[in-house]
């Protein structure tokens, strides 16, 4: 398979990071689209990945880059832009996406699979549920391509940016740890199930026009889940779940906080809950493992190098 070759949009990211050693290990020769490459040399590693610098909103850069690509992967999304409106939220998911689409079509490549999100509709609560579904349409509607939508839950692994944000919150020392939207319930998904999805699609034809919802095997409320992490952390906090008003508001101050560590969109999106309605994993041949147990794991090895930094801190050179 070392004569084809796959492009990724948003590859330097946490699933892409992970999608793109499977790929390479594959035997995929894998091209990375990105601002800066420089801050990405790590993948450089890898012999069969070329991490190319550029505008990916740019139609003749991306017409480039995807001609003599067998497949397309796009993977960009945000949780959060930079202001109240939406107009990140479209331009990182359905402006982008109509241009990658746009530039497959050119350079006559078909095969297309769109990384989307558990509940994403037209009318969902949110920017970011709203754009998403939006760009799905984009996908599906396309002429001359054969497109592939994955929708997960929440994915959780190894610096994922979900149950370690949660980690690093509820090692604050503080008593009590306040809680929004503490009965929305999740599915969480593990980074290596998601990557197994998309590896098993790209090939299958069987998956051509087709959406898959992916999940792991159990659900949690939110207040759960904290309280599980919290667990495993072998820390005692006492959880304060926020009444909707007060939660509203204060997702509304944190939209002016840098890094919006929590914002009104997200608020939004918990107002729906993130579990499958269909198991994608299964219908691929899938069996996912424990989330307890990957979550446990997780955060024994984070708590290990944590250990471990502090020790050589605290020891002479």
């Amino acid at each position: 398979m070392s004569d084809r070759t796959i492009c990724l949009l948003g590859g330097t990211g946490f699933v892409g990071g992970h999608l793109t050693a499977r790929l390479a290990n594959d035997g995929w020769r894998v091209r990375l689209l990105t601002r800066s490459a420089a801050r990405h040399r790590a993948l450089k590693v890898l012999p069969t990945v070329k991490i190319i610098e550029g505008d990916v909103y740019s139609p003749d850069f991306l017409r480039n880059q995807v001609d003599g690509c067998d497949a397309v992967i796009n993977l960009v999304g945000i949780l959060n832009e930079r202001g109240r409106d939406g107009k990140g939220f479209e331009r990182a998911h359905v402006e982008l996406t109509g241009k990658a689409i746009a530039a497959c079509q050119a350079a006559g490549v078909r095969r297309f699979l769109q990384m989307s999100s558990l509940k994403a509709s037209p009318e969902g609560p949110s920017h970011y549920l709203r754009t998403k579904a939006e760009a799905e349409s984009i996908v599906r509607r396309a002429q001359n391509i054969d497109g592939t939508i994955m929708q997960p839950s929440v994915i959780f692994g190894p610096d994922d940016s979900f149950v370690n944000r949660f980690a690093t919150l509820i090692r604050l020392p503080i008593p009590v740890f306040p809680l929004p939207r503490d009965k929305a319930r999740v599915q969480p998904v593990y980074i290596s199930d998601v990557v197994e999805a998309f590896a098993r699609s790209i090939d299958n034809p069987d998956t051509v026009g087709k959406t898959y919802q992916l999940g792991g095997p159990e659900v949690y409320s939110l207040k759960e889940l904290v309280g599980f992490i919290a667990e495993t952390l072998g820390l005692r906090r006492r959880l304060l779940p926020i009444p909707d008003g007060l939660a509203r508001i204060q997702a509304f101050l944190m939209d002016f906080v840098p890094g919006k560590p929590f914002s009104t969109d997200n608020y939004k999106s918990l107002l729906v809950n993130s579990i499958c309605e269909s198991d994608g994993l299964e219908k691929l041949g899938i069996t996912p493992v424990s989330t307890r147990l990957l979550i446990q794991r997780q955060l024994s090895a984070r708590t290990g190098r944590r250990r471990l930094d502090e020790y050589r801190r605290q020891t002479p050179a």
